[in-house]
């Protein structure tokens, strides 16, 4: 495996809308743990569709990756000509801070936003160049978007044994458990951090 696919909700599906949400911090963490298995297993390029969500959550773990795998490289791949465009001001901010450590940046249709046909044709030309998933998803919290990548990635897995790694909220509260309870104060009464 050369390519990796990296994906999943989108931040407002996950009810974040800003960067300072409390929860990000533990979504990172889980994807940096499997990123890390990936990349031991030969991942050399990690690409994601760039939307506001876990696609650029991933990108910040990847640059932050590079320093210790400086072979490792970044690519977005976006449906249409600037995603971005309708984005606040601070996410265009943040969207503008990752841009500058992709290592490429392409999109599938050279247009604004035109239609549904759009995502298709990305996630086509996605599964096209990549030899594994690593998709943050679950049924249980509702199926969300990543709900459609997940069934292509499932008959491709059943079609040619493309990879499949999944990342579940449980992953995820697992890691916030493990880091609440690494911060408990002296007293003892620590809470439960729930990440969504």
């Amino acid at each position: 495996m050369k390519n990796l696919l990296v994906t999943g909700y989108r931040a407002n599906e996950l009810g974040i809308f800003n960067q300072k949400h409390p929860g990000i911090p533990y979504i990172k963490q889980a994807i940096r743990s499997k990123l890390l298995t990936l990349i031991e297993e030969g991942a050399e390029w990690v690409i994601t569709p760039g939307q506001y969500g876990v696609d650029l959550w991933a990108c910040e773990v990847v640059i932050e990756l590079k320093q210790q795998y400086p072979e490792l490289k970044l690519s977005i791949i976006s449906a249409f000509m600037n995603p971005e465009e309708k984005w606040s001001d601070d996410k265009k901010e943040y969207f503008e801070e990752i841009m500058r450590n992709v290592d490429y940046y392409g999109v599938v249709s050279k247009q604004p936003y035109a239609g549904p046909w759009q995502f298709q044709a990305r996630d086509e030309l996605l599964f096209r160049k990549t030899e594994h998933i690593l998709l943050v998803y679950d049924e249980e919290n509702g199926p969300g978007s990543p709900r459609y990548i997940k069934e292509k990635a499932l008959k491709k897995h059943q079609e040619d044994g493309y990879g499949i790694t999944l990342i579940y909220s449980e992953d995820i509260q697992n890691i916030a458990d493990e880091i609440s309870a690494s911060i408990i104060p002296e007293d003892g009464n620590g809470e439960e951090i729930d990440w969504i």
